[in-house]
């Protein structure tokens, strides 16, 4: 699992980072992702920041190993 942000769109609400705070943080206008790769058991929480991101600005893209 990978995550890609698109910072065109990303305007840092922050529903990233309170959902998965390990791997998300929130800036004043931009979030940084602190884990690109994160593991498989924080799944759940990347999917529920990816579904609340209030721009659609995050996407977990699935790499073939």
């Amino acid at each position: 699992m990978r995550i890609e942000v698109d910072l065109d769109i990303c305007q840092g609400h922050g529903m990233c980072q309170m959902e998965a705070p390990d791997v998300f943080e929130a800036e004043v206008d931009h979030v940084d992702i602190l884990d690109p790769r994160p593991d498989e058991s924080k799944r759940a929480e990347v999917e529920a920041a990816v579904q609340y991101c209030p721009t659609q600005a995050l996407r977990i893209v699935d790499d073939d190993a």
